[in-house]
Order: C-alpha cells, then sequence, then structure tokens
C-alpha cells in the first residue's frame, strides 16, 4: 500500500497479527505515495510474475488492467452476492470486470461540493445550488456582496484529478465515455459538460488559475476564506478542525452533491481503494483472511474513526460514534450515495492521459468543447483498437 501519512495502517496490520500469532503474519510495505508512481512499480513487478506481495491495495482505476492482464485473483466464490450487498454498489462495480470480481472494496471517496454557510446567508441564501447555473448565480452574487475574490475553486489542471473534474461534468449533463467497449464521448451531452466547465473561468464565476489547480492548491484557497463554493475530496472537511491549517471554522462549511446539468443528475466521481490479492501468491487463503479482516466492519470503522476515511461497508453509514466523530460522512452522505466509476477499461491509464489533456485545452479555452470530444472520440477509439 502506499504512504499511510494517519498511521492507522500499521496499527491494523499489528491488531491482525496480534490475533494470528502463531498462525501467520503480514507485513506492510510501503510503496510510493503518487499513485502513477505506485502503479507504475507494481505493473513492473507483476509484468515479471516475480512480486513477493500477497495482498495488493490498489486504486479503484487499476481492476480492470489488472484483471485483464491475470494480475489479480477472481474472489467471486470468496465474495459471493449476498456478502457484497453489505458493501456500497459503486465501490463494488469497480471491482467488477467481465462478470468477475477481483477484490473487496476498502474505504471510498466522493467528490463533494463545498460551500460557505455564513457566506451564502449573508447574500441571502438558505440552500446550496441543485443546478450548476445555479450554483454560478448564487457564486458571483455572494463573492460580490461579500468580497470573497473567487466564486468557486476546483481541480481544473492536467492530471488525474482534472479527468475526474471533467468526466463530473459530462455525467451531470447526462453523458459519458464509453458504453460497452463502444466510445461513445462525441455527444451533445459532453460538449454541453465541457461548456459548463469552461463557463465558470468565462463567467468569472473561477479564476484563470484553477486551470492550474490541484487539490494542494484547492484546500488553501478555500480554507483561506478566499472562496465561496469549492469542488473536493472529503479529507478536506478534516483540515477546517486545524487552526493552522484553516482560517474557517467548520462550522461555517456545508457539503453538497456536486450540481446536475439541465438534464442530468447529480453524480460524483468514485474514489477510494480495495483490497486485491496477487494471482501469483503462494498464499493465497492467508491473504484472503487478512482482505476479508481488513474489509470487515471492526477493521473499516476502526479506519474510519482513526484516518477519518469513508467506510465501504452500508451498516458505518448508520454507526453513531462515525457520524458524530467525522462529520463528512453525515454532511457528504448524498454525495457518497450517487459515485460514478470513472472509464472500466484494461487501457483507462491511457485513456485517462488523452482526456486530462484535452479537458484542460477545453478548460483554458485553447480547444473549443466541441472540438475536445471530438479529438478524444477518435482517440480513445484508437487506443481501446490498438489494445484489443
Amino acid at each position: 500500500m502506499g504512504v499511510d501519512s494517519s498511521g492507522t495502517l500499521q496499527d491494523l496490520v499489528d491488531t491482525f497479527n496480534e490475533e494470528h500469532k502463531g498462525e501467520f503474519q503480514v507485513r506492510y510495505r510501503e510503496m510510493p505515495a503518487d499513485t502513477g508512481q505506485y502503479f507504475d512499480q507494481l505493473r513492473t513487478e507483476l509484468q515479471a510474475a516475480a512480486s513477493e506481495i500477497d495482498v495488493i491495495g490498489g486504486d479503484v482505476i487499476w481492476p480492470a488492467q489488472f484483471a485483464a492482464n491475470g494480475w489479480i485473483l477472481d474472489v467471486s466464490d470468496r465474495f459471493p452476492e449476498s456478502e457484497r450487498q453489505r458493501f456500497l454498489p459503486a465501490p463494488v462495480d469497480s471491482l467488477v470486470y467481465e462478470g468477475a470480481i477481483y477484490g473487496v472494496p476498502w474505504f471510498t471517496d466522493a467528490g463533494m461540493l463545498y460551500y460557505r454557510t455564513d457566506l451564502l446567508e449573508q447574500a441571502g441564501f438558505s440552500e446550496p445550488p441543485g443546478t450548476w447555473d445555479e450554483m454560478k448565480e448564487m457564486a458571483l452574487k455572494t463573492a460580490q456582496d461579500t468580497g470573497t475574490r473567487d466564486g468557486f475553486v476546483f481541480q481544473g489542471a492536467q492530471y488525474e484529478g482534472g479527468t475526474v473534474n471533467g468526466l463530473e461534468y459530462i455525467w451531470t449533463h447526462g453523458g459519458d465515455v464509453l458504453s460497452g467497449d463502444q466510445v461513445v464521448i462525441d455527444s451533445p451531452e459532453a460538449v454541453a459538460g465541457l461548456e459548463t466547465e469552461r463557463s465558470m473561468i468565462s463567467d468569472g464565476v473561477a479564476s484563470q488559475a484553477v486551470s492550474t489547480y490541484k487539490e494542494q492548491e484547492t484546500d488553501p484557497a478555500f480554507l483561506g476564506g478566499r472562496s465561496v463554493f469549492a469542488r473536493n475530496w472529503p479529507y478536506m472537511y478534516a483540515l477546517s478542525e486545524d487552526p493552522e491549517v484553516s482560517k474557517i471554522e467548520p462550522a461555517q462549511i456545508g457539503i453538497a452533491p456536486l450540481p446536475a446539468g439541465e438534464s442530468g443528475q447529480s453524480f460524483a466521481g468514485l474514489g477510494g481503494w480495495n483490497m486485491m490479492i496477487n494471482a501469483n501468491s503462494q498464499r493465497q487463503e492467508e491473504a484472503w483472511e487478512f482482505v476479508k479482516w481488513m474489509t470487515s466492519e471492526q477493521g473499516q470503522r476502526q479506519r474510519a474513526l482513526a484516518a477519518t476515511l469513508l467506510p465501504t461497508r452500508k451498516s458505518l453509514y448508520e454507526d453513531q460514534e462515525i457520524l458524530e466523530k467525522v462529520p463528512v460522512i453525515r454532511l457528504g452522505k448524498e454525495a457518497i450515495q450517487s459515485t460514478k466509476s470513472r472509464p472500466v477499461s484494461p487501457y483507462y491509464s491511457d485513456m485517462s492521459l488523452a482526456m486530462a489533456e484535452q479537458f484542460n485545452l477545453s478548460l483554458k479555452g485553447e480547444t473549443d468543447p466541441q472540438a475536445a470530444v471530438q479529438n478524444l472520440q477518435e482517440e480513445l477509439t484508437k487506443i481501446v483498437e490498438q489494445g484489443s
């Protein structure tokens, strides 16, 4: 697993080892924090079938590529439908490839709309926006009335986060990227989605700088009191509780599902991590015992409370202690239930690079949205055809 800044992963491994003394022990091997570097290192080892890794903590966008190459274990018999029902549906779907399931959801993540409740109130608004147009209107009026620099900040840079943000605009306008193996991004709905994203800058709701923003630029812009709205992941709420990081109080922050386009509904990009087993592991039974334990109610509950990470088991969303101590789960419940997976494809890593580039060009106004989706229709089709 990648770097665990919360320190909770080693604690969980220690607890598991204590409970399984005399049977077998687990060692946490720390991988790079950058998911791209982690992915590349794993791919090199798995291709050579020489890896000593038994269990992989993997990003939700990896299973299709790993499964198509035969690198991870099909756990359909061990993880039947009756057990899958206990988990949120979107994280389960991220592990399904050609009808089989290749792991167990561990913790999840979702794009959310953060807003300043105090500023909205000053401008005469009592509810968060339901559509992107409403949000633009509210952002402009609130920023003007309260002297706030930006109406909205989000991740528009050319990287994976920029891909997710672009996809959220497309999905919330009723568009998509793939239908089965067919590329379907060249649609009026996808164009409308990218037009809305572009209009955030052209209509003055967001500054041109958002085209270079990643999460680390979004945090200080919103928590520093410079923006009315922000699109970000759940982790940002925990940062608001640290007075050294945040100039605003948690009480001034509201969380809502991302707005919908005129013809669409609310969709949030699914993030998170799954537990998968190396298909070449010599200890598959032991690996499964560990996966079961880490993704159990006990394992997920401990991690949710200690690291403010969102569990994948439905029951934990009714757990009073979690709802009390991890308020983002309570506030963002609706957003968590409207998640959608990025395109499930063995070629996703290449597809994402192409989308990140075109979405960024469109956002900056260097390509118009219509040309961006036409380019992507061509590029993504080529990637899929060359791969298959």
